[in-house]
């Protein structure tokens, strides 16, 4: 990929290991200067790919620390520059030394991920790669770990430069369809244009589905605990917290506004928010307590909708109509503690099933009954349905989800239009289209969105 705008000519220097203590630390210099720097440093000659045995030496020649120089020759870098590594014993003090002594001689400290970007506009990875950086970095498990190495290794840029490529075919045809006005389109072509267009259009389906799950695996699943009042809301958060995080009372109506706690289950990331119970009337507290319940659940990826068990229907009835959009459900018919001996064969619609996924999970926030199951329905949620064989998955942003939704629309809106062949507003949406795919991978991105993405990543990468 071409750069958008040549790289900095300085050299830049930052620690690139993670803070505090270790067995070792690397200092990392990139730029025109890098190898000049490193061998005043060193006090010898670097080649490249050789690994050096050197001592690293103050401006008065007196040592810093030894340990080894690795030098990386343009273009074959991280950076697509020349780059130097410096790899001393993990003491910060040492490596902020290195760092001191690399900026008197002609380098400047980095900002925060600055190599990641200087290797974008140089060519060596794409914007998509370059955030996936960030993302394995920040990998909470195993799992994350490889989608986010799946997105670097380039799973998400190719799919997305595929569809790309065919928008561009699909566009030049219509532009040149749109030459001859007078033929009707299916004389030019029209019911291959249709075809292809039909095809690009599931393609898209599959990857923004597949991104999702990738969005959610990188920022958690963000659920939202729904239910009437006084049927354990507050109590199932501090179960799933381990922890008092919520007042709990008989009072109906306790809870006023949104609590929110990310919590881990088995590697997955969950932030839950506790809402106000839902119901008719209450004061003015409460009721903009329920006003602010009904707008958090319309971000939500899953309501976890609380009811008592002894009377489960009451509860649904009471949040049926705030929850019909969000995209996925877990019933948990709570208190079971509470329940006569008998009655949870009474019930067989709260009968935990590891078969059906629709199945309400019969729990007890006080007692703790049935919270094994809540945590293996939730995690298998938050994993969505490719964890369990292995799946492809990788690693999405929610601003690359946007792009594909923007894009999503664009082609809906050019179908409709070929449909009525309506070639000009056909041509305007692929090429909508095209562009808001073009910002996933930094095809097209204007330098704010450069500068908001990489100011996000730590010093040194």
């Amino acid at each position: 990929m071409a750069a958008m705008h040549p790289a900095g000519h300085d050299t830049i220097a930052a620690i690139a290991t993670a803070p505090g203590a270790g067995g070792v630390g690397i200092v990392r210099l990139s730029g025109a200067d890098a190898k000049r720097i490193a061998e005043a440093i060193c006090t010898r000659r670097i080649q490249p790919r050789v690994a050096h045995h050197v001592r690293f030496r103050d401006e008065g020649g007196d040592s810093i620390d030894d340990g080894i120089a690795l030098f990386f020759a343009a273009p074959a870098s991280y950076t697509g520059e020349d780059v130097v590594e410096l790899q001393a014993h993990g003491s910060p003090a040492v490596l902020q030394e290195l760092v001191v002594r690399c900026c008197a001689l002609g380098a400047r400290t980095a900002r925060p991920g600055e190599f990641s970007e200087r290797a974008f506009l140089n060519g060596k990875l794409d914007l998509a790669q370059a955030e996936a950086v960030a993302d394995l970095i920040a990998a909470g498990d195993i799992r994350a770990a490889r989608a986010a190495r799946r997105a670097l290794e380039g799973t998400f840029s190719r799919r997305v430069d595929a569809i790309a490529a065919e928008l561009l075919a699909l566009r030049v045809h219509v532009e040149a369809a749109i030459d001859f006005a007078d033929e009707p389109l299916d004389t030019l072509g029209g019911g291959v244009l249709r075809a292809r267009l039909a095809a690009t259009m599931r393609a898209l389906a599959d990857l923004l589905a597949d991104a999702e799950r990738g969005r959610k695996l990188r920022d958690g699943l963000h659920a939202v605990i729904v239910g009437p009042p006084n049927a354990g809301k507050s109590s199932l958060l501090n179960a799933l917290a381990g922890s008092d995080r919520a007042i709990v009372t008989d009072i109906a109506g306790t809870t006023r506004d949104l609590l929110h706690e990310t919590v881990r289950i088995d590697g997955v990331e969950l932030t839950l928010i506790d809402t106000a119970g839902l119901r008719e009337g209450g004061d003015a507290i409460e009721r903009e307590g329920m006003r602010r319940a009904q707008a958090e659940l319309q971000r939500a990826d899953l309501a976890i909708v609380v009811v008592d068990a002894r009377d489960p229907e009451v509860g649904r009835k009471a949040v049926a109509a705030a929850i019909a959009d969000v995209p996925d459900i877990l019933w948990l018919h709570n208190k079971a503690d509470l329940l006569a001996p008998m009655e949870p064969a009474d019930h067989p619609e709260a009968a935990t099933s590891a078969v059906n996924r629709h199945a309400a999970v019969l729990v007890s926030a006080r007692t703790g009954v049935g919270l094994p199951e809540l945590h293996a329905r939730l995690h298998a949620l938050a994993a969505g349905p490719q964890a369990e064989a292995g799946g492809g998955t990788f690693t999405a942003r929610a601003r690359q989800v946007d792009a594909l939704v923007r894009a999503a629309g664009e082609l809906d809106t050019a179908n409709a239009a070929l449909a009525s062949e309506t070639l000009d507003l056909a041509a305007e949406s692929l090429r909508a289209a095209h562009d808001a795919l073009g910002e996933i991978t930094g095809r097209i991105a204007p330098d704010d969105l450069l500068g908001h993405i990489f100011s996000t990543f730590c010093i040194g990468k």
